[in-house]
């Protein structure tokens, strides 16, 4: 059964490498139907990959080989809880280290310009902590990081 609603991403003729790269990155990923264009088109010829279904922890995704037009840029984004560090650093590492670039607060940006928010599940439940002080001490922590540390967290939560 095809999901009613999709996240469509614009690639540059490279959307079967980003799909298969999520697929192995991230838990409850796949890659599924690869289309070819049945014709030439602007920025492609008859036969290349023209769009790939595929699936981002859980999410149904399709890739569209549109060309250079458009640019991604941070107001959208992929956001992946993390149940400790070690999986926080698996994904953030998996995403910089292959072509990407590290960002603020738990973002960061792979090679294909899609950006990403890595963030560890203690981090949404201590900004939510009834004690504010705490919930302000943790936010304070987090504006100063690139890739979330926890225990660094942890340790502005309890002050």
């Amino acid at each position: 059964m095809t999901a009613k609603n999709t996240v469509c991403l614009w690639y540059r003729g490279d959307a079967l490498e980003a799909a298969q790269f999520y697929a192995q990155t991230f838990p409850d990923s796949s890659v599924g139907a690869v289309h070819r264009a049945p014709g030439d088109y602007p920025d492609g010829k008859q036969g290349d990959v023209l769009v790939v279904a595929f699936h981002v922890a859980g999410v149904p995704c399709i890739g569209l080989n549109g060309g250079p037009h458009f640019q991604h840029n941070e107001s959208f984004s992929f956001q992946i809880a993390t149940d400790d560090q070690a999986e926080t650093d698996r994904l953030w590492n998996a995403i910089v280290g292959h072509g990407g670039q590290e960002s603020a607060c738990g973002w960061c940006k792979d090679r294909w310009g899609i950006s990403w928010q890595i963030t560890p599940r203690m981090l949404t439940a201590a900004l939510s902590d009834p004690d504010r002080a705490a919930a302000k001490r943790v936010f304070e922590a987090m504006m100063g990081m690139t890739k979330i540390d926890i225990a660094a967290l942890e340790a502005a939560r309890t002050g």
